[in-house]
């Protein structure tokens, strides 16, 4: 197939994923393998510390694990977006921090916290739209854009805080008491990331924007040249990011029970880590919703893990780092494989 032909065929490709074909397209059979690849190690790694250390497996001890990748797991869901169509946020960390002081400083000044969340999730949805803005009306990647706005909104949040912890708030409050607590016995923090995660893993395998998503991934030329809205579908896919990290920042207020402009920090590259650990490759055209939440997951129980066999706080980021790498690795020999055999 020529060069010519190639790119004839991904965009009639392109433009029936993104134009407005009305049946449903089956889930890719990859998808689903890389899915159940990162769930069953998810799974062994679990086991492999609960062997050895049975008060791991600990119903209160998995919760508190799984509540401690909550913040994560939401950023990766909306990072899948970004990732998949070759975009990437790097200032969620920054959104997350501001987001907190906001809602914070709001519910301080006498807000009701319940209305203080809309707020919070249109705040996050305002820095992902402007990030989406300053990448198309600069003509620059996401990836320097986002990186300085990242320091950016962290440095807003640094301001509106004047560097300290905002704290006073009506903690006997139905919010701290509800939304950050555990009713029924699961953290609420649990339910909100399990209803992200069914309706992010529709939008992106069963919707048209999910279908524009990975088409302009797969190949943004030919997505241009069939008449898909690229930079609509990329200021709606940095907004949906922005979504889900004030998702986290609103989430975390109720359960820390103050603004904290110092959170966040380092959490882009762990939500990045936690999408390619799932599966979402940073070369686009594919995600997985699941698979991020199940990639923060091995990062939070990694952490966990280590405290039970004694390691050194110290030595945390050195096995996040090798984690990722050899994520990384085996998606790559993963890659090389199915293309020998096709």
């Amino acid at each position: 197939m020529t060069e010519t032909e190639r790119a004839v065929d991904d965009a009639e490709r392109a433009r029936e994923q993104g134009g407005g074909a009305r049946r449903w397209r089956p889930v890719p059979r990859r998808l689903v393998r890389d899915e159940l690849g990162v769930l069953l190690v998810l799974g062994l790694l679990v086991a492999g510390i609960g062997i050895p250390y049975p008060d791991f497996l600990d119903t209160g001890n998995l919760l508190s694990t799984a509540h401690n990748s909550v913040y994560i797991s939401l950023m990766a869901c909306g990072m899948v977006f970004a990732l998949a169509m070759r975009e990437v946020d790097l200032s969620v960390g920054g959104t997350y921090a501001m987001c907190l002081v906001i809602g914070a400083l709001l519910v301080r000044e006498g807000l009701d916290p319940w209305l203080a969340v809309p707020l919070v999730l249109l705040t996050g949805i305002a820095l992902g739209v402007f990030n989406a803005l300053v990448t198309t009306l600069l003509g620059l990647p996401s990836f320097i854009v986002t990186l300085g706005t990242l320091m950016l909104f962290r440095g807003v949040g640094l301001a509106l805080a004047d560097g300290k912890q905002i704290t006073d708030l009506p903690l006997d409050h139905s919010f701290f008491t509800f939304a950050g607590g555990d009713p029924g016995g699961v953290p609420f923090a649990l339910w909100v990331l399990v209803a992200v995660v069914v309706i992010l893993a529709v939008v992106l395998t069963r919707t048209r924007f999910g279908a524009r998503v990975r088409a302009i991934g797969s190949n943004p030329d030919a997505a241009a040249f069939s008449g898909i809205p690229v930079v609509r579908t990329r200021i709606q896919a940095l907004a949906l990011s922005g979504l889900t990290t004030a998702c986290a920042a609103a989430l975390a207020l109720a359960f820390y029970g103050a603004g904290d402009p110092t959170l966040g920090q380092g959490y882009e590259l762990q939500a990045i880590a936690a999408c390619i650990i799932g599966g979402t490759p940073l070369a686009g055209g594919r995600g997985s919703v699941v698979g991020a939440v199940a990639g923060a997951m091995i990062l939070s129980v990694v952490a966990a893990g280590l405290v039970f066999f004694e390691v050194p706080i110290n030595w945390t980021s050195f096995a996040t780092g090798g984690v990722i790498l050899v994520a990384v690795a085996a998606d790559s020999a993963l890659r090389r494989t199915g293309r020998r055999r096709t």
